[in-house]
């Protein structure tokens, strides 16, 4: 099965890093993919992986760049 179609049961707040869901390689894809998906640049200040360690403080982050 194709690693991108596996669905994942995951609680907003638990860590994307810590569950091996995310990895340090896995963010600069993840970083692409919301910019395509909302149509927003994110800054290479913001590449920090505490931003986007959870569900939660991803839909945080994208909402302050609203």
């Amino acid at each position: 099965m194709d690693r991108r179609s596996k669905l994942i049961d995951i609680a907003p707040e638990e860590s994307l890093f810590e569950s091996g869901i995310l990895d340090s390689f896995a963010l600069p894809d993840l970083v692409s993919a919301l910019e395509q998906e909302f149509s927003i640049q994110i800054p290479d200040s913001d590449l920090n992986p505490r931003k986007f360690d959870s569900i939660e403080r991803i839909e945080e982050y994208l909402e302050s760049r609203a």
